[in-house]
C-alpha cells in the first residue's frame, strides 16, 4: 500500500459539509488542503494500517512534509498506535515541526507518554522553549493533559508562566492551562492570578475559561473577576 493508496483511502472518507466546517475552524490551513474526514474515521484507518500494513504505515511516517491536513492527522494517529516509547518519541520529535494548525496539534496524544512521565517531561521542557508555534503549544498541551492530576508539581506552573509570546495559538493554550489548573490545583494556581504577572490576554482568558467551568464554585468565579486586567 503506497502513500498514493493511503491518500485514496482518505479521499474515500471525504465528507464535503465536514470539510467546510473544518475549514472554518482552522484558518491557518488553506481549504484546498482539507479533504474533510472525521477524526474517528482517521483513527480507525491509522489502527488498520499499523495492524495490517505495518511496513506501509512506517513508510508513511517518513513521507514528511505532507500536503493535506488529514495526512498530518493520520500521521499523528499512526504514531499513537506504536508501542515502543523511544520510537514514539523519535517520530514525535520529527513530526512536531511540520504541525501547522491547532487541531492537528491538540488531537495528537500518544497514551504511552503517561507510562513514561519523567522521560516525557524532558522533552516537554524542550518543546515549550521551541521557536515553532505549535511545538510550544504541543508541550503546554501535554503538560495540561498529563500533569495536572497525580503527576502535578507546582514548578510546572512556573514553566508555563515564564513563556512569553505574541502568538495567539500559544497564548490561548497558556490560558487553557491556567484555567484547567484552577479547576484541578486551585491553591497552587491562584497566586499566579492574584499576582497579575501573566500577560493581560492570558490573565483575562484564564479567568474567562475558569469561570465557564462547572468545576469552579460561584463564589470562586466572583472572586476571580477582580483580577481581570
Amino acid at each position: 500500500m503506497s502513500k498514493e493508496i493511503i491518500l485514496d483511502r482518505l479521499w474515500a472518507l471525504e465528507d464535503s459539509p465536514y470539510r467546510d466546517f473544518t475549514a472554518n475552524l482552522i484558518p491557518t490551513v488553506e481549504k484546498s488542503r482539507i479533504i474533510g474526514v472525521r477524526t474517528p474515521a482517521m483513527r480507525s484507518l491509522a489502527k488498520e494500517l499499523v495492524k495490517h500494513y505495518p511496513a506501509e504505515a512506517m513508510s508513511f511516517l517518513e513521507e514528511l512534509p505532507h500536503y493535506y491536513y488529514e495526512e498530518n492527522n493520520l500521521h499523528g494517529f499512526i504514531i499513537e498506535q506504536l508501542k515502543d516509547f523511544d520510537k514514539v518519541m523519535q517520530y514525535t520529535e520529527r513530526f512536531l515541526p511540520y504541525i501547522d494548525n491547532w487541531a492537528t496539534c491538540d488531537t495528537f496524544a500518544p497514551k504511552i507518554f503517561l507510562k513514561y512521565p519523567e522521560e516525557t517531561l524532558k522533552h516537554i521542557k524542550q518543546w515549550i522553549t521551541s521557536k515553532k508555534i505549535y511545538t510550544v503549544r504541543y508541550g503546554i498541551g501535554v503538560l495540561l493533559s498529563n500533569y495536572l492530576d497525580a503527576l502535578f508539581k507546582e514548578e510546572y506552573l512556573t514553566w508555563i508562566a515564564k513563556i512569553t509570546s505574541d502568538e495567539y495559538y500559544i497564548n490561548m493554550m497558556i490560558a487553557w492551562y491556567f484555567a484547567t489548573a484552577l479547576t484541578k490545583q486551585y491553591e497552587a494556581t491562584i497566586p499566579y492570578i492574584e499576582s497579575k504577572t501573566l500577560s493581560p490576554f492570558v490573565q483575562n482568558k484564564s479567568i474567562q475559561k475558569a469561570r465557564e467551568s462547572r468545576r469552579i464554585s460561584e463564589d470562586t468565579k466572583k472572586y476571580l473577576l477582580q483580577f481581570k486586567l
